[in-house]
């Protein structure tokens, strides 16, 4: 640039536009002369990478006894034709402190347009605007004043301020100039008084004015009372109006060096600049949609803001003479344009920088001209393929975003749906919130900015009085059943497992199956499931013949059929739930949950609700039973760290005259939290003594004073507390059943047992039960499995006899008389053939009948079972 020029950068329609003016100076006797403004218009060049004159033009004016210079550009609106055109602001000083001020417009054929013209006597020098008309304001001894295009006079508004940071377009408002004022306390009470109470602390207030209305508008819809001190510069992103309700965000920089993002009036994030008095900001929406906030500063530096989950600071220069904004390259989406200090090149846009912080990274001092052709193409390639790589991973991050807010949303669900449980155990009415409830919980969690979004449950069938006959059946299914049919509900700790037991009365438990516990937790706890995951087993425990079975969590065999589902009969519907899945009672009396402790003890105190689920069974004619679901609250449980740590609910096992003396439930605790082994032990050349000596020797078992031939071990280390079980068939045959804490306990048992037999033991795991038992209930079930074929289709009694309906009523029978009589003449023979022909005829007509179908699916089911029981025993066998 020449000594004695200004000039002046503006970027329009991805162009570069450079105005230039040499600096006059008054001398005495001078001549009347003109001064001409320049202007270049410059395009970048993608194939040599440098920026070429497009075209020019020059605007003459007189400067006989005049200091002309130019105060500003910008691109603004044309009310007349509503096309935006570059604008400039020049002044004109005279000798008695005479101001004139000219605005330009510049048209496409580089031909500027003098829009209007005033005089002031005075200088304009603070926050000086250009906006739609074109119009200029401007601030003068804390007043503001604006002149456009229509009305070629100076106005002003009627509002004291002592900062413009603002000016543009609101929706609904027109132009809004933002800016910041001494506060004004307001003498009638309707004002918000928290709103009175900041603006009297801090002493000053943001608000807004509109011009074409004369409006004042809050300044809370903008930013609290408590940043108007520090802002200095405002860029409003996004304005509109949704329900009647301005909404509006901006970002502000500060005094303190920072850069504030704002969402409806509130702070929504905050940034540190890296250098010291920031002046302006700008912002950029880049190819891959990103919102960039360039940040001038005083010194001539910029910084660069990114926002995406916050606010930082992407990248910086230093030494930049101008900062612009606009799509260079001709790609689509915007990019800076960083012009640099260089005192050594008289070129304006020798020294530069595109850029938009992504694929897209031109720089000035490149030879370009030099590289392979080949190069260009990689580098155009290469940025689709970015684009087309971050396209796809904005299309990924917003899948996961949608599965997030669908698992936030089956969350809900869940924990309401647990609320709605605890509140039928308890005998409580659950009300599902409404529609409006949830409107108002979803705005009021929006004004506490949570990002997360409230998924709010309503009911389906709003506000019905009477609920479907299947709710209030299964209701009726839990008040019909005995108050008091639970004996005994206890609780025990062994290690890190919790083990919940509910002792029934014998009368009402025989007549149940499918028995399980859960655990509901009965705090209401908004961030977790109040449902407590448990394993479920079924133990019967005989004093007198010392017996000792587990029923628990067994795998199901491969399904050999199909399994039906009949609207209220489920009794064939095997589901494969956490707890355990079918078992039979066999007698047993106590049901236990086993939980783990360590989840519970983060609460420090728990009380938990112990529910009972069973199938309440009802015996018919033929033998076959019919069952329905019910669910019996059996009472509560208090858990809490300091019972635990003083002993509480702790096993008690001690020796007392070679018994040990652990009560029932104890005993009962220790074999829920242990895993059961069975071992087959046959010995062909020896008897099988030693057993029972390693076990009362070595091991240093005592048996259970409550059942004898269940046994303690005391020995110290990792086996003390196996329970141990040997029954004698023969005395070269026996079962040793184990109940282990693990694994690695199980090994160490059975590594020190091979040490004392016979070398000739032939030891063989047994799966679940003796092969006898099995082989005893698979003929049992056989039977079973028979006796319903035949109840089902050959008993005269049963209801399929009567409703088939047959094609044709049977005639006589042949008679039981010899056959050779009636083969004696040829009557007879005839008379033979003729009835031979109606039975054949009867007996095809048979094979026609028809059934009702109700009647048809009640006796597949009852096949079906029968088959099922049968299969499971055989797979157990096999």
């Amino acid at each position: 640039m020449p000594l004695g020029e200004q000039e002046q950068f503006l970027s329009y329609n991805g162009e570069v536009l450079i105005f230039q003016l040499p600096k006059t100076k008054h001398v005495e006797g001078a001549a009347d002369k003109t001064v001409n403004l320049h202007v270049r218009r410059m395009a970048f060049d993608r194939d040599t990478k440098l920026f070429v004159q497009k075209s020019s033009g020059v605007f003459s004016m007189r400067a006989s006894h005049l200091k002309i210079e130019i105060i500003c550009c910008s691109c603004t609106t044309d009310s007349r034709t509503g096309i935006i055109l570059p604008c400039v602001l020049m002044k004109k000083k005279k000798r008695n402190n005479v101001v004139k001020y000219l605005l330009l417009l510049l048209h496409s054929s580089n031909q500027f347009e003098q829009s209007f013209h005033f005089k002031l006597d005075y200088e304009l020098k603070e926050d000086i605007r250009l906006f739609t008309g074109p119009s200029v304001l401007w601030r003068h001894a804390n007043k503001l004043f604006y002149i456009s295009c229509d009305t070629c006079t100076v106005l002003s508004a009627p509002v004291q301020l002592s900062s413009v940071v603002w000016t543009g377009e609101i929706e609904g408002e027109g132009t809004v100039v933002l800016g910041i004022r001494t506060a004004c306390l307001p003498e009638s009470e309707d004002e918000d008084e928290f709103s009175t109470s900041d603006r009297a602390i801090w002493g000053s207030e943001f608000f807004g004015y509109a011009i074409e209305t004369q409006k004042m508008l809050t300044g809370t819809c903008f930013m609290p009372h408590a940043h108007s001190r520090v802002v200095s510069s405002v860029y409003v992103c996004k304005n509109e109006i949704l329900k009647k309700q301005l909404r509006i965000s901006l970002v502000a920089i500060t005094h303190k060096n920072q850069l504030i993002w704002f969402q409806d009036g509130l702070p929504k994030g905050v940034c540190e600049l890296p250098y010291e008095k920031p002046c302006s900001i700008k912002t950029a929406v880049t190819s891959s949609n990103d919102l960039l906030f360039i940040v001038s500063f005083a010194s001539g530096n910029i910084c660069v803001v990114r926002r995406r989950d916050s606010l930082q600071v992407a990248s910086k220069w230093q030494k930049v003479k101008s900062v612009l904004v606009d799509d260079f390259i001709g790609s689509g989406s915007e990019q800076l344009l960083l012009l640099f200090k260089d005192d050594s090149n008289t070129d304006v846009l020798s020294t530069f920088k595109i850029t938009d912080l992504g694929a897209v990274n031109y720089a000035s001092g490149i030879n370009y001209k030099h590289d392979i052709p080949a190069a260009e193409g990689l580098q155009e390639n290469g940025l689709l393929t970015v684009q087309a790589l971050e396209t796809r991973l904005q299309a990924g991050c917003t899948s996961v975003q949608e599965l997030q807010q669908h698992l936030r949303l089956k969350k809900r669900v869940i924990l309401e749906s647990c609320r709605a449980l605890i509140d039928l155990v308890e005998e409580r009415t659950h009300i599902l919130p409404t529609a409006k409830e949830v409107k108002c919980r979803r705005e009021y969690r929006s004004l506490l900015n949570s990002a997360e979004p409230f998924e709010g449950l309503v009911s389906l069938w709003d506000d019905v009085e009477n609920p479907p006959h299947s709710l209030s059946k299964e209701t009726s299914l839990t008040t019909k059943v005995p108050e008091h049919f639970t004996e005994k509900l206890w609780q025990r700790v062994v290690g890190d497992s919790l083990v919940i037991g509910v002792k029934l009365i014998e009368s009402f438990y025989l007549s149940l199956s499918d028995v399980s516990l859960s655990l509901v937790m009965h705090q209401d706890f908004s961030s977790i499931s109040p449902i407590i995951e448990c394993q479920n087993k079924i133990i019967k425990l005989n004093k007198a013949a010392s017996a000792l079975a587990v029923s628990s969590c067994q795998i199901e065999p491969p399904p050999k059929k199909m399994k039906l589902d009949l609207h209220s009969k489920n009794d064939l519907k095997k589901e494969f739930p956490k707890r355990c899945s079918r078992v039979q009672l066999d007698g047993a009396k106590t049901v236990i949950a086993v939980t783990n402790l360590s989840p519970l003890l983060a609460f420090h105190r728990v009380c938990c609700v112990v529910l009972l689920h069973a199938k309440k069974q009802k015996h018919r004619n033929d033998s076959l039973q019919e069952s329905k679901k019910i669910t019996v609250l059996c009472g509560k449980i208090l858990l809490s760290l300091e019972d635990i740590s003083n002993g509480k609910y702790s096993v008690k096992m001690r020796r007392d005259n070679s018994y040990c003396t652990g009560s029932m439930e104890d005993i009962l605790a220790v074999l829920a939290v242990s895993v059961r082994f069975s071992f087959q032990i046959v010995s062909s050349d020896c008897t099988l003594t030693p057993v029972k000596s390693w076990l009362l020797g070595e091991m240093e078992c005592t048996p259970f004073k409550e059942c004898h031939d269940n046994i303690f071990c005391h020995k110290a280390g990792n086996v003390y507390g196996t329970v141990f079980n040997w029954t004698l068939k023969n005395p070269f045959e026996g079962v040793l059943t184990l109940f282990c804490r693990n694994l690695t306990v199980l090994f160490q048992c059975l590594h020190s047992l091979t040490r004392v037999l016979p070398p000739s033991c032939d030891v063989k795991l047994l799966r679940s039960a003796s092969k006898g038992v099995l082989t005893e209930q698979l003929a049992l079930a056989l039977e079973k499995e028979m006796l319903t074929w035949r109840s089902s289709f050959f008993s005269k009694e049963s209801k399929a006899e009567n409703s088939l309906t047959w094609g044709k009523e049977p005639g006589k029978k042949i008679s039981d008389a010899p056959v050779a009589s009636l083969l004696d003449s040829e009557e007879g023979v005839q008379q033979f053939r003729t009835k031979l022909q109606n039975e054949r005829e009867e007996s095809m007509l048979s094979m026609n009948q028809t059934m009702n179908g109700a009647l048809y699916q009640e006796i597949a089911l009852k096949i079906a079972e029968a088959q099922l029981s049968s299969d499971r025993i055989v797979w157990r066998l096999s």
